[in-house]
């Protein structure tokens, strides 16, 4: 029991990372850094940072037949994920983009179901529409902001599409992180990472004018480097080597809750009813989705 709380504490520091990301990354996309630019220091600063960690651990051998696995996870979980991710970010509002992620849980649901044959109990699926239903009020009724651009649907769809291939990444890395160390397989999955999204952020990467970025932004591409993307992966894999993937993608309904109290503060957005009984509607389904049934 105490495992699995500890497990959820990871989850939800994640979370909240996650939930700040979005004002965060958004300040520097596409003002400073391109979207695709931003992703390649991203992953090469946690491919350095894990590949330096596991010379701490004891070293394990991965089977031949497991590295297409952690190929295919870093696929889903790395490069489509974070490409599709900052690039619709960087087209929509930061709200839009937290809610959107709302999907991933569904996707989990169905990802589980087909490639796992995992059964759905009814308590589940009740947490995910509510949870899905308390997001949905929060972005069409509790958004303060009028703004609205040519590109928001399109960057809303490539936020649809990071949130299926992360719901799909994290059931394909369920067995994996049970057979391995947590740093021995995360250091091959952003190894893998690095190596697909070189050729899209090259070219963006030399566009970058370093003299002209002020220091601010230089504190919020590495708190994207170091939180976003070290932290977060890593007490996301602690989580998903104790819990349930379907548990751990629901903790996506409290996203867009955290990014809209961080919007409060900043005082770039205001409170209302929705607001407070879209975010009680959120954390009812997280509930529901977390709590243990009775075979």
């Amino acid at each position: 029991m105490k495992t699995r709380n500890l497990a959820f504490i990871a989850v939800s520091i994640a979370t909240l990372i996650y939930g700040l990301n979005y004002t965060i990354a958004k300040d520097v996309m596409p003002t400073y850094v391109k979207p695709f630019a931003f992703i390649l220091l991203r992953v090469s600063g946690a491919t350095i940072v894990f590949w330096i960690a596991s010379l701490f651990v004891k070293s394990e051998k991965i089977d031949k037949s497991d590295f297409k696995k952690i190929f295919i996870a870093s696929f889903f979980g790395i490069a489509l994920n974070m490409l599709a991710f900052f690039k619709g970010l960087s087209l929509t509002t930061p709200i839009s983009a937290s809610v959107m992620m709302v999907t991933s849980p569904i996707m989990v649901l169905i990802f589980s179901s087909i490639l796992i044959k995992k059964g759905i109990e009814k308590q589940k699926i009740l947490g995910v529409f509510i949870g899905l239903i308390g997001a949905i009020l929060l972005i069409i009724y509790g958004s303060s902001s009028n703004n609205a651009s040519t590109n928001s649907n399109w960057g809303n769809f490539l936020v649809f599409i990071n949130a299926a291939s992360y719901g799909l990444y994290l059931v394909l890395a369920k067995n994996l992180i049970a057979k391995y160390h947590p740093i021995t397989f995360i250091k091959w999955l952003y190894l893998f990472g690095l190596i697909l999204v070189i050729p899209f952020g090259f070219n963006e990467l030399q566009e970058i004018e370093w003299q002209k970025i002020p220091e601010n932004i230089y504190w919020s591409i590495g708190f994207v480097v170091v939180f976003t993307t070290c932290i977060t992966y890593l007490f996301n894999l602690y989580g998903l080597s104790k819990l349930k993937p379907t548990t751990v993608g629901v903790f996506i309904y409290l996203q867009p809750v955290i990014a809209t109290m961080y919007a409060l503060f900043m005082g770039s957005d205001s409170l209302n009813l929705v607001k407070i009984s879209s975010t009680l509607l959120i954390f009812l389904g997280v509930y529901l989705v977390t709590k243990r049934t009775k075979k």
